[in-house]
């Protein structure tokens, strides 16, 4: 059995190894780093991919966010309410800007932003929602964008770990994720669904106007060289990034496939355990990509699991162990723990046990099993 990692990008490598190692000599070559033809063609094809007018490659995927809300033009001491229980670059770039963050809790199913949370959170000064698709699987959108369009907000989809997954409307309509807020913003971390080599990010858009206003600001907010017309940022995706998401891309639907199957194999297995409450799948509005496969571990001890792996040499992650409300930056002082009830849940029951694309049967018997066993 191969050793088990939370992430196996070196077999996934070996696959795709001669036709990266090839675009990589073609961009040596050519010496076009940055901006290449490389980087265009990959915003042309994941354009058709996600069925959007517009995919502005970028530096990473907290550089998107911070972008959006620039686009925006969203003033100091605005405010903007996202998840309470996710990574911290969504509120990082809030705080950033000058902006308010607004933390709301999450729904306990899911691990996505509440609905009836972010109702309660509107102010006359909120100006915007952030609904981060955590773990693979899209936020409650329609219910979402209904609260946004009562209340004239902007919705900026975060949707770093839910690439490739769909959400259906009730009235049938079909979207992909990140297509559906007036921005859409990912990151290509390598460990994502759809991964670089480094750094990498987009944001995606229908509106022709801020597409324009985006493809300024990532570029020192200049459309002609040495005018600057915007207050920007250098926010580029460089063209080795553009040749491993080229020849990703065409993989992303099977790569999501390959994780379904894993995941489906750990639902098998831990479905009927009365510790552990295996992930819930929205199949009436969204598919799940499995970024992450979480499970819920109830009544008995977390964080002796994780030992109980780690010692077994399994990788297991808790994301996230400490709200956002309660990180030291960001700690202002005014929420209140009754408020997040489902969070203040989470933080203490979640692991994720290792998804990607090259898990094979072996490893995945050896995983359930000793998780099994760990109960006994």
């Amino acid at each position: 059995m191969k050793k088990i990692q939370m992430v196996d990008l070196i077999s996934q490598y070996q696959h795709i190894k001669p036709t990266i190692d090839k675009g990589f000599e073609e961009v040596l070559s050519t010496a076009s780093f940055i901006n290449g033809p490389q980087v265009n063609l990959f915003a042309q094809n994941l354009e058709k991919y996600l069925d959007v007018k517009h995919v502005i490659p970028c530096g990473n995927g907290t550089e998107a966010l911070q972008i959006a809300l620039m686009a925006l033009d969203l003033q100091p001491g605005d405010e903007v309410i996202t998840s309470d229980f996710t990574f911290a670059a969504t509120v990082e770039v809030i705080s950033l800007l000058k902006l308010n963050s607004v933390l709301v809790d999450v729904d306990y199913d899911t691990f996505t932003i509440s609905p009836e949370a972010i109702r309660k959170a509107i102010t006359p000064r909120t100006k915007a929602i952030i609904p981060v698709h955590l773990f693979g699987q899209c936020a409650n959108m329609e219910e979402i964008l209904q609260i946004a369009n009562e209340h004239n907000l902007y919705v900026i989809e975060d949707n770093a770990q839910a690439i490739g997954a769909e959400y259906t409307f009730k009235n049938g309509t079909c979207k992909k994720s990140g297509t559906m807020g007036i921005i859409g913003t990912t990151s290509f971390f390598p460990s994502k669904n759809l991964g670089c080599y480094g750094d990498g990010g987009a944001l995606f858009t229908d509106d022709d106007e801020l597409a324009h206003k985006i493809r300024g600001i990532v570029n020192h907010g200049m459309y002609k060289r040495y005018y600057h017309d915007e207050i920007g940022v250098n926010s580029r995706l460089d063209s080795l990034q553009a040749v491993v998401l080229n020849t990703k891309l065409p993989l992303l639907d099977s790569y999501n496939e390959k994780r379904i199957k894993a995941a489906n194999y750990y639902d098998r297995a831990f479905s009927d355990h009365p510790n552990l409450v295996i992930p819930v799948r929205m199949e009436i509005y969204s598919t799940h990509v499995f970024h992450q496969y979480t499970l819920k571990v109830i009544n008995s001890d977390r964080n002796s699991l994780q030992q109980y792996l780690s010692k077994r040499e399994i990788p297991a992650m808790i994301y996230y162990p400490v709200p956002l409300r309660k990180q030291k930056a960001y700690d202002n002082g005014n929420y209140n723990d009754e408020d997040f009830p489902v969070t203040n849940k989470l933080i203490d029951e979640v692991i994720s046990l290792p998804m990607h694309t090259e898990l094979e049967e072996d490893q995945l018997k050896f995983i359930t099993d000793t998780v099994l066993n760990f109960f006994k």
